[in-house]
């Protein structure tokens, strides 16, 4: 069966090769980082890098069960470096190791060592790592496939660009499912086990969660609700009046383990006319659509959301920074996302054949009085470019498809 190449990702990695920088990665479980490595390693032996030269670990694998001490993982690299050459060391899943950081910042001091990391969380960049090697690493945010990826991976099926759509929001957008090529009930299983390991392992173990009936029932509001603003008094008060007693404190650490796991990125809000970001009722998406039907019975009236969610993931590929335009009190433009300072406005919505959901749709945008790009992505078939005063109605699915284009 063959390996996507991630390309997108691949590029990042070569571009950073060999400089006196640590490279990290991180990204929800099983979304491709240890497969990545595999295909850059092979890049390596391409480009005439000998074997010895590679040091790979997987922490994950039984085998490297001793080396989760930072003292006999340093070690265990030190005596197979090779002397007067590049080592390119490959530490997968590094939070296994406890004070990983001690070893990683002594190898970095080795200048024949260049380091890459993985990790399943987002604590990697917010705990030790970030504070004892500020400004000597630079990191990669790796998601599961983009819908581009996932359509090279579906070649050998005859199915339309929709069909193959709906397809990618069915069994989701994990590299293991679309490479083996399961059926909606195989790919559920796959992903209630991922789902379990996240909520278990990266969250109830590291946040020392008491009630796991709670954050499950917060985790199934938050699948329910990608999309809506929302916040930490909101979701309090919505499960006390389930009678599920619990404070905000609660619920904005709860928050924050979701956010770190990588289960759910946070979208926050951004003053379009003050040019600040907004500190409160952000909004949340899930890393992938198809694992929200674990929890959430979806209706089709969910499209517009899960295609919402589908193209904020997307945006988050192309752009530094993604953010909820806030226009007004009331008005907001679902997206505004920034490349070297610029920003180009997005709005998403299902179908605007309807004048009057046309009209709804454009208003936000027109608002926006700048001349930086304005976007409407729908699933509607277009034939020829259609423009509304300077703003442009794409078909998301042809958007999705080309990864240059704005």
């Amino acid at each position: 069966m063959k390996r996507l190449e991630r390309q997108h990702d691949l590029d990042w990695l070569l571009k950073w090769k060999d400089q006196q920088i640590i490279k990290v990665i991180t990204g929800v479980r099983r979304c491709g980082k240890s497969t990545l490595f595999a295909i850059y390693q092979d890049h390596l032996l391409a480009l005439g890098v000998d074997k010895t030269q590679i040091i790979a670990i997987n922490f994950e694998d039984l085998e490297y069960e001793d080396l989760t001490d930072y003292k006999a993982l340093y070690q265990y690299v030190k005596e197979r470096l090779q002397p007067d050459k590049m080592n390119y060391i490959f530490l997968d899943e590094i939070q296994h190791v406890t004070q990983y950081e001690k070893a990683v910042d002594s190898l970095f001091l080795r200048e024949n060592c260049d380091l890459y990391l993985t990790g399943s969380n987002g604590y990697l960049l917010s705990g030790e790592l970030a504070t004892l090697l500020t400004g000597r690493y630079v990191s990669l945010s790796m998601m599961p496939l983009s819908f581009r990826e996932f359509c090279e991976g579906q070649q050998e099926n005859p199915l339309t660009l929709n069909e193959t759509f709906n397809r990618y929001t069915t069994i989701g957008s994990f590299p293991y499912v679309s490479r083996y090529g399961y059926g909606e009930q195989e790919a559920k299983e796959y992903m209630s086990g991922i789902y379990n390991t996240i909520l278990l392992n990266d969250i109830v173990k590291r946040l020392r969660v008491a009630d796991v009936n709670m954050l499950e029932a917060i985790t199934r509001f938050m699948m329910h609700n990608i999309g809506n603003r929302t916040s930490p008094t909101t979701i309090a008060n919505t499960m006390t009046s389930q009678h599920m007693k619990i404070d905000p404190k609660t619920v904005d650490r709860y928050l924050r383990g979701l956010t770190d796991s990588l289960l759910f990125y946070e979208a926050r809000r951004y003053n379009i006319k003050g040019k600040k970001l907004l500190t409160s009722m952000n909004k949340y998406y899930v890393c992938d659509v198809a694992m929200r039907r674990l929890l959430v019975r979806t209706q089709d009236s969910d499209i517009g959301h899960i295609l919402e969610n589908i193209v904020f993931l997307e945006l988050k590929r192309r752009y530094s920074e993604v953010y909820i335009g806030q226009i007004s009190v009331d008005g907001e433009v679902d997206f505004v996302a920034f490349q070297n300072g610029e920003p180009t406005y997005y709005q998403v919505a299902q179908t605007t054949l309807d004048d009057n959901v046309l009209a709804r749709e454009l208003a936000p945008l027109r608002q926006i009085k700048d001349n930086h790009p304005k976007i409407l992505l729908t699933l509607d078939e277009l034939f020829g470019e259609m423009n509304y005063d300077g703003i442009q109605k794409k078909n998301v699915l042809q958007w999705l498809m080309k990864e240059d284009q704005p």
